[in-house]
């Protein structure tokens, strides 16, 4: 179910039927060739299985999503709602997967009515000349092996639906959520079921995970040599940008291009500033796959190849915490342990340097006074969105357990604000993030980016080898 379609613009130009006609016939037979299944068909089918075994007896509607404007009547390019391609693996637009009662699944997606019908060179906005050809009704169901029926079929079928019990994913199309009754708790325990089942990834989503890594390892090593010339953030962000389209599909996230002062704005992505000699480059990115999983690594870089002796401290400080929390990576810990392994060790460092007046203070519960300074917590799930599982419950997430297949970022940081009296004049502006991609395994954890310099000898060595190079 989608919007109506766009009306033309003043611009457009008419179509006559004599055009029409040319337009449509001439064209050669499109071939028979089957479409090939989609890698993993047999995990989404599972997945799918899992979803209906979950809510026996009831309809369970799963939207992708259409395209969105970007300004008048340009789009975004088009990333398929989470759930729905956990669920199928399509990244086409305006599909919606419905679950019947008795857990039969049917695609609802576009036609592909070909070159006899005139919407192929006339619709500006799902014409095969215009924007490229869908796969249709019978390619759908080849390569995702689900029934498929017209999208224009959904709003008759759904009004029978409707009289029984149905759930709906919502907030990710608003013709349907606007067409459904509400229903907030029914429909977000879909949501919360989701999210939960992705919180224990499979062997094919951490090699996909892995992929994303390599591919950003890539992009940071692009970002390295480009810093000898790069003057301002947005060249680093291009550079990395480059990188994400070229081995993925895209960034996961906006890319955090900080130097100096930005660094200390958590999540600055103007990337507007001009770098400056001397100063630090916090670099957080991620290459999202072409199956959509992505990585979040963070870098804090010396733009000169060296840290300076009170940037290395708080480096340091920054890197004794990520390591206490890698400790706490493992199962049967809680969630919380990295977390607060690490802000241990931030705020012990942070009385050893005058900031805090008392570590253990600083610690209570009533008083986190080290969250001035720290700001976020260290890890979040990470997989097919960069803040994944969004929607699972706080016991089986925050509060929960790590067990074997979750995947997770460890990124502690500090950062002082320039105009922070409580910190000494020296360390004002400085704001340091180290961030990694674990997989908890049998055993503890494996440090998915572990090949990406982390250490201050191993940065300095990065960063001076491309400068050493561009001499």
């Amino acid at each position: 179910m989608t919007d109506p379609s766009t009306p033309p613009a003043s611009h457009d130009s008419t179509t006559p039927e004599n055009l029409v006609a040319f337009m449509t016939t001439g064209w050669a037979t499109p071939p028979s060739t089957p479409a090939a299944p989609i890698e993993g068909i047999e995990r989404f089918a599972a997945r799918r299985a899992a979803l209906a075994a979950a809510f026996p007896g009831q309809t369970l509607i799963v939207p992708t999503g259409q395209e969105k404007v970007r300004a008048n009547d340009t789009h975004y390019r088009f990333r398929p709602g989470t759930e729905f391609y956990y669920l199928t693996g399509n990244v086409e637009p305006d599909n919606v997967l419905v679950i019947s009662s008795d857990g039969t699944a049917t695609l609802y997606c576009e036609p592909n009515p070909g070159k006899t019908d005139a919407t192929f060179f006339t619709d500006r906005f799902k014409g095969e000349l215009w924007v490229g050809p869908r796969l249709g009704l019978s390619q759908s169901a080849q390569r995702f092996g689900v029934a498929t029926k017209a999208l224009a079929e959904l709003e008759a079928d759904l009004a029978a639906t409707r009289s029984g019990a149905y759930r709906l994913l919502r907030g990710v199309d608003p013709v349907l959520d606007a067409a459904s009754a509400q229903q907030d708790e029914r429909d977000a325990e879909l949501a919360t079921q989701l999210s939960e089942m992705r919180l224990i990834k499979d062997e094919f989503e951490v090699r996909e995970l892995r992929r994303a890594i390599e591919a950003t390892h890539r992009g940071f090593d692009d970002v390295v040599r480009a810093l000898p010339s790069a003057n301002t953030e947005r060249v680093v962000e291009g550079v990395f940008g480059l990188r994400a389209r070229v081995d993925g599909n895209d960034v996961g996230y906006g890319t955090i291009a900080a130097s100096g002062p930005d660094a200390c704005t958590l999540h600055w992505t103007r990337n507007d500033r001009t770098i400056g000699r001397g100063e630090l480059l916090l670099l957080d990115a991620g290459v999202e796959a072409h199956t959509l999983y992505t990585a979040d690594i963070t870098r804090t870089l010396p733009i000169d190849g060296t840290f300076s002796p009170e940037q290395k401290t708080i480096y340091e400080l920054v890197l004794a915490a990520q390591d206490a929390a890698f400790a706490q990576c493992a199962p049967g810990k809680e969630f919380m342990d990295p977390n607060r392994a690490a802000m241990d060790v931030l705020a012990h460092g942070l009385e050893r340097l005058g900031i805090l007046a008392s570590a253990e203070e600083a610690l209570r519960e009533e008083n986190q006074f080290y969250k001035r300074y720290s700001l976020h917590g260290v890890s979040h799930m990470l997989g097919l969105d960069v803040h994944d599982c969004a929607r699972a419950r706080a016991e089986t997430y925050k509060f929960g357990t790590l067990e074997p297949g979750m995947v997770l970022t460890v990124e502690p940081g500090l950062y002082f604000q320039p105009d922070d009296l409580t910190v000494p004049a020296r360390y004002r502006g400085i704001g340091v993030r180290i961030e990694d991609d674990v997989v908890i395994t049998r055993a503890g954890c494996e440090v998915l980016s572990a090949a990406i310099p982390r250490t201050v000898a191993d940065v300095e060595a990065w960063v001076g080898a491309a400068r050493g190079a561009s001499v």
